[in-house]
Formats: C-alpha cells, structure tokens, sequence
C-alpha cells in the first residue's frame, strides 16, 4: 500500500476517533443538560435526553465557530501537530473521561482534551510548542465559568425571589415547570454550541497537518462541522446516567425554579464564553450554578463535601490528562 494511501486511512482512523470522543462528550456531559430538569421533576429521562439532543444539534445554526478556531489554531504553534500528537490527545482524553464516566465523577470532558492536546505536544516538542495566551486563557475559565455560574444562578434566585414574593409556592412551582423548559432548552443550546466546537477544532487541526485543509481558510470543511454536532447529539440522547443524581440531587435539593435559575445562570456562561471563543466545560458552569442557587436558601443547604470532591477533580483532570496523552504519544509510534 502506498504511502499516501496509509496517510490517508491514518487521518481516518483518527477523524472517526474524534467524532467518538464527541460521541462520548455528549454522553458524559449529557447529565449536565438534563440533571436539573430531570431531578424537578419536570421531564421524564427519557424525554429529557431527546430533548437536550435536539438542543445540541440545532447550535450548528446558531454559534460561529470561534472555540473550533482556538482549538484549531489557538493552542499550538503551527507544525508541531502530527496524527501521533492527535492520537495521543485523543486517547488521552478517553481514557481519563471512562475513568471518571465509570466512577460517576462529573469531570470536564473539555479540559481532558486540552490536557490531552497539551501533553501529546509537550511530549513531542516541548512546552515551548503551546502558545501560552490559548493555554491560560482556558485555565483562567477553570476559575471563571463556575464563579460565574454561581454569581448569575445565585443573583436570578435572589431576583426570582423579589418577583415572586406575594405569589403562592403551588403558584410559582406550576410556573417555572414551564419555564424550566425555557432554560433547559438555553442551556442545551450553550452545550451543543460550546462542547461540538472543542472536536471541530482538533479535526481542523488534524486536516491542517495532514495538508487537507489550508492553514488560511476561515472555517473547516462543512461535513466536519455538522458531523461533530450530530455526534455529540447522539451522545447526549444515550444519556449519562451515572452522573445524573450527584449533579441533580447530591449538590442540593432542586425544585423547579430552582432548577430555572440554575440553568439560566450556566446558559449565560456558556452563551459568553463560546462568543469569546473560550472552550470552557459546561460540567464546571452548571456546578457553579447549582450551588450558587442552593447557597441563596442557606448555606447548609449546599453538600460541600461532594462539591469539594467534584473541584479535586477539576484539578486533576488536564494534568492527568496531559499525562496520559504523553504516553499514548509513544505509543503510537508503535503503530505507525
């Protein structure tokens, strides 16, 4: 077999492993969508992930592609990438995602790819290959997407509170059951449009090094764009069941609109930072946003020890990440 024939099925191989991180994204992070709609009581699971799907899959008409490009072309200097830094970062990435998907662990799909993409370079070129600006700029939304979550999800209770002050709870429950609706929908979109990127951007990347796509062109080929929104859609309607009850119940006891407030603040973060270009993990926002509702009613309200254990895994996830993508990096030179 030719040369270039190999190359080609390689870059392949590789695509359709991406489209199956995206697959699996979308069932990671499905409970993220879901949780909080699922928990209210106001979907069926069932209804719920075939609600978020559609949600995810019909962001492709709705966000420019500015987290794809800083995927693609924010992260690494141009011509380090290669299919054996992809391979690694991939593979990387799974690996920590089944982990943490096998413990019922709510950890950042997105940020084990980066730390993916980041180990897999260091590996190869050294640290100074990643452009620093790209790196930090994710890191510093570690922080930022939760905080924020928790400000916006913390300040639309307060205000949900003030407006509906002289109405009667049974009143405001049949409400916000509509409502929650709304923000799930929102918030579904912000998912679809954030996380679908993030594997867009490392199949730009593979096809720029592969010499199938310019480095100059604006945008990557359209079957690449609508292939990872499918994917992820479909990850998303198969469900991640084991994450569901720690995100929707463990955190704090939702209600309703509760679970509105929650999931407008994280739709608000998502909707920024994908207009920033930022890929940030929809997992940090929703926690943030979930535990800023809870903290409103008391802080005895929020369980801080499952938090805290959900932030160690923040933590850990890129340089994890990172570690495991550096030596599946050797390792494919065992395979080609």
């Amino acid at each position: 077999m030719a040369s270039a024939e190999i190359a080609f099925w390689v870059v392949a191989l590789l695509v359709a492993l991406a489209l199956l991180f995206d697959f699996m994204n979308g069932f990671h992070d499905a409970a993220n969508s879901i949780a909080t709609v699922v928990s209210t009581g106001v979907l069926k699971p069932q209804q719920a992930v075939l609600f978020a799907a559609f949600f995810n899959v019909v962001a492709v008409a709705i966000f420019q592609l500015h987290v794809a490009a800083t995927i693609g072309k924010g992260i690494v200097e141009p011509g380090v990438v290669d299919h054996h830094v992809v391979f690694g970062a991939l593979i990387g990435a799974i690996a920590w995602n089944a982990i943490t998907w096998w413990w019922g662990i709510p950890s950042s799909s997105s940020h084990a790819l980066i730390g993916g993409i980041a180990g897999a370079v260091v590996a190869k070129a050294g640290p100074s290959a990643l452009v620093a600006g790209g790196i930090w700029k994710t890191v510093a939304f570690i922080i930022v997407s939760p905080l924020l979550g928790f400000v916006l999800g913390s300040l639309m209770m307060v205000l949900v509170a003030w407006i509906c002050r002289h109405t009667s709870p049974l009143r405001v429950d049949r409400w916000f059951r509509r409502l929650q609706l709304v923000s799930a929908g929102l918030y579904s979109l912000g998912h679809g449009g954030n996380d679908a990127q993030k594997t867009i951007g490392l199949i730009w990347m593979l096809l720029i090094a592969a010499g199938m796509v310019g480095v100059g062109e604006a945008a990557p080929p359209t079957w690449v764009i609508v292939a990872c929104y499918v994917a992820i859609g479909m990850g998303t309607m198969f469900g991640g069941w084991r994450i569901v009850q720690t995100m929707g119940q463990r955190i704090t006891k939702l209600k309703p609109v509760g679970g509105f407030c929650a999931e407008t603040g994280g739709a608000i973060t998502l909707f920024v930072a994908t207009a920033l270009g930022v890929p940030v993990s929809t997992t940090h926002t929703i926690t943030g946003a979930i535990v800023g509702v809870g903290s409103v009613r008391r802080a005895s309200a929020v369980r801080w020890g499952v938090a805290g254990s959900i932030v160690w895994a923040w933590i850990f996830t890129i340089p994890a990440a990172a570690v495991m993508a550096a030596i599946c990096y050797q390792l494919s030179f065992v395979f080609y």
